[in-house]
């Protein structure tokens, strides 16, 4: 197989899979691989014929341009860590320019996902799901996938994800994979390659937190529940709570009240050393 760095070179790829009848399961990601991502990918293939990865820091779904600037970009070490896990024969990667998506003007599109784009990361940084509805739609178009694989750790981005294969009516199956972790706890990410050794280490309290708020939501309230999170964080020198929320997992809309047989999820952001993390939790 080769590594495609244009959509042309890909689709032409992909037309030869679709004549052969061959089932392709897809992971776009924005590199800075980690073992994580590499689950994404085990089940992609254990599932498809061919596994197909993307790479690719995508500008539009950024609202901070610092953040943009310093995140991770090794494309030569993710294509050979793909290789090295799963050989050459069964595997194809995509790794485009920001020209060969957008052209000379990278614009995301408007989306709406009812509702699920207002709340959360949506609320905290606008215009962010609009520019992963604009990247995936053009991936999904030029890959033409069977399913595609998504981390929980990102719960939201599932749901739109979601959302928007379901109003754009295209016939790829979304899949929830669950969180992958470090051994202390810390969600995997590529942003934690931007911490030091010691703060990585520390950042395993935001897990601690959401595994303390669900043994607490047992027998206590949501209000009471989002009080003693954001308490844990007062103490806290080196990170900051940007956000703590329990929603209900259907909708994400944020709750104040118990319902019985309804399921519930924690959200959590926090910052370390400038680098923002996220992590969720199921509650109920």
């Amino acid at each position: 197989m080769m590594v495609f760095k244009t959509h042309k070179t890909l689709t032409s790829k992909v037309k030869e899979f679709k004549t052969k009848g061959l089932s392709t399961g897809f992971v776009p990601t924005m590199g800075a691989l980690h073992k994580g991502h590499l689950s994404l990918m085990e089940q992609a293939l254990e599932s498809n014929d061919i596994l197909a990865v993307s790479i690719f820091v995508n500008p539009t779904q950024f609202d901070n341009t610092g953040d943009l600037e310093k995140y991770p970009r090794t494309v030569e070490q993710d294509v050979s860590l793909i290789y090295e896990a799963f050989g050459k024969e069964k595997v194809i990667i995509y790794t485009p320019t920001v020209k060969d998506i957008y052209g000379h003007s990278p614009v995301s599109k408007k989306y709406n996902y009812d509702g699920l784009e207002h709340v959360m990361e949506g609320a905290n940084r606008p215009g962010h799901f609009d520019g992963v509805g604009t990247i995936l739609e053009f991936l999904f178009h030029k890959v033409q996938p069977d399913a595609a694989y998504f981390g929980e750790k990102d719960f939201q981005q599932l749901q739109i994800v979601k959302k928007l294969v379901e109003k754009l009516e295209l016939p790829i199956a979304i899949i929830g994979c669950a969180i992958k972790r470090e051994p202390h706890g810390l969600a995997m990410s590529s942003r934690n390659e931007r911490l030091s050794s010691d703060s990585r280490e520390y950042a395993a309290f935001i897990h601690k937190s959401l595994v303390k708020a669900r043994a607490h939501f047992k027998n206590h309230s949501i209000p009471d529940t989002i009080a003693m999170v954001e308490s844990l964080y007062h103490n806290q020198s080196r990170l900051k709570l940007e956000y703590f929320t329990i929603t209900s997992e259907e909708t994400l809309v944020p709750v104040k009240r118990k319902y019985h047989k309804h399921t519930y999820r924690a959200f959590i952001v926090a910052h370390i050393e400038d680098v923002r993390l996220i992590d969720n939790l199921r509650l109920s």
